[in-house]
């Protein structure tokens, strides 16, 4: 006699009895939903880490920038040395720093401190110094400053 026959022999499988060949697959399909959301989970996190860290080497590229330009009349290597300070704080190494002129160009990097051992560097550059005569009206907006760029 199968199981799941009863005395009548309809052959009829009852509610919680059913092919052993099954039993299970309910389990292994949810761990495999679990174990790919979670692999989604840690890629979003990494890439958002990739992506807060991008903004940081930005802005500490642009304060660099900044320091050296600041620092730009006492020449080259005072400068660089304050922006390389500056960097040097704010967990940051510069990469390269120049002054043409009196502008300051400096080049950032930033350690991303991924996990699994995924970590990079990101970079960031900036330039900063004193801004140049405008052609066009201080006070003319956006229509003072295509003027400039196009009288350039």
């Amino acid at each position: 006699m199968l199981r799941g026959d009863s005395a009548g022999g309809t052959g009829e499988t009852g509610g919680a009895e059913g092919n052993d060949a099954d039993a299970g697959m309910a389990t292994v399909w949810a761990a495999c939903a679990i174990a790919a959301l979670l692999a989604l989970a840690g890629l979003v996190w990494t890439l958002a880490g990739v992506l807060v860290t991008r903004q940081h080497a930005a802005g500490v590229a642009d304060l660099a920038a900044l320091a050296a330009a600041g620092r730009s009349v006492d020449g080259e290597t005072v400068a660089c040395a304050h922006a390389r300070d500056l960097a040097r704080a704010m967990a940051s190494r510069v990469a390269d720093c120049r002054l043409r002129g009196w502008d300051a160009e400096v080049i950032v990097h930033v350690d991303v401190g991924a996990s699994l051992g995924l970590g990079g560097t990101v970079s960031a550059r900036a330039r900063a110094g004193p801004v140049e005569q405008w052609a066009g009206d201080v006070g003319g907006g956006i229509a003072g400053i295509a003027a400039a760029d196009a009288g350039r």
